[in-house]
C-alpha cells in the first residue's frame, strides 16, 4: 500500500467583484485546495497503479469539506468544479491520473446529486508550474456559462519526487456570461450533460 505523505496543504480563495461590465449584485467565488504529497512512484516505472487510488480517497474528501468551508459551508450555492494535478519531473504523467476517482468522486460525494464529469487537466512540472484547472457545471456538462478555468501553482512544488493534487470549485458561472446555449436554470435532461 503506497503512502502519500502530505507535505503542504494551501487553500486559494477568490471573490470576483468585476469583470469588465457592472458590479455583479452577489459576487463569484471560486476555491482551489492544492496538496503537495510524496510521490511514492517517482523514479521507477510502476505497472500497476489503480490500487493507489484508494490510499488518496482522504485526501480527496479532506480538500473537498476545506473547500466547502472556504465557500461557507452551504453545497447548494456551489454549482462548478474541476481537478488537477502536477506531477514532479522524477514522476510521470500516469501518477497525476490517480486523482481521477478520489478527487472526483469526493467532491461528488460531498455535493451530492452532482451529475456531470469533473473537468481535469494535469501535466509534469517542476516547482512553481501553473496548471489551469478547467471548471463545468456540476450538473449538466453542456451549461456554458460555466465554462472557466482556474490557474493555481506553488512557489516550491512540485518537487521533482512529489505531486500537486488540486480540486477547485465555484459559485456560479461567469460574471457577465452572455454566449448562449443551456443556462443552468434550464437543465432538464438531468444526464450530466443537459
Amino acid at each position: 500500500m503506497p503512502e502519500f505523505p502530505i507535505r503542504k496543504i494551501a487553500i486559494l480563495t477568490e471573490d470576483i467583484l468585476h469583470d469588465g461590465g457592472p458590479a455583479p449584485a452577489t459576487p463569484r467565488r471560486r476555491v482551489a485546495a492544492l496538496a503537495l504529497v510524496k510521490n511514492p512512484f517517482a523514479g521507477h516505472h510502476v505497472a500497476e497503479l489503480q490500487p493507489a487510488m484508494d490510499d488518496l480517497k482522504p485526501l480527496g474528501l479532506m480538500l473537498t469539506d476545506r473547500m466547502i468551508a472556504a465557500l461557507g459551508g452551504d453545497i447548494r450555492s456551489i454549482d462548478g468544479y474541476g481537478k488537477g494535478a502536477i506531477v514532479g519531473i522524477a514522476g510521470e504523467l500516469e501518477h497525476g491520473a490517480l486523482w481521477h476517482v478520489p478527487g472526483g468522486y469526493a467532491m461528488r460525494e460531498r455535493l451530492g446529486q452532482a451529475k456531470a464529469i469533473v473537468p481535469s487537466a494535469m501535466k509534469v512540472g517542476g516547482l512553481d508550474t501553473s496548471l489551469d484547472i478547467p471548471l463545468g457545471h456540476i450538473n449538466a456538462a453542456y451549461v456554458r456559462s460555466h465554462f472557466d478555468a482556474m490557474s493555481v501553482s506553488s512557489p516550491d512544488g512540485p518537487r521533482p519526487d512529489e505531486i500537486l493534487f488540486c480540486l477547485a470549485m465555484a459559485c456560479g458561472g461567469r460574471i457577465h456570461s452572455r454566449m448562449g446555449g443551456l443556462e443552468a436554470a434550464d437543465i432538464k435532461v438531468w444526464d450530466g450533460q443537459r
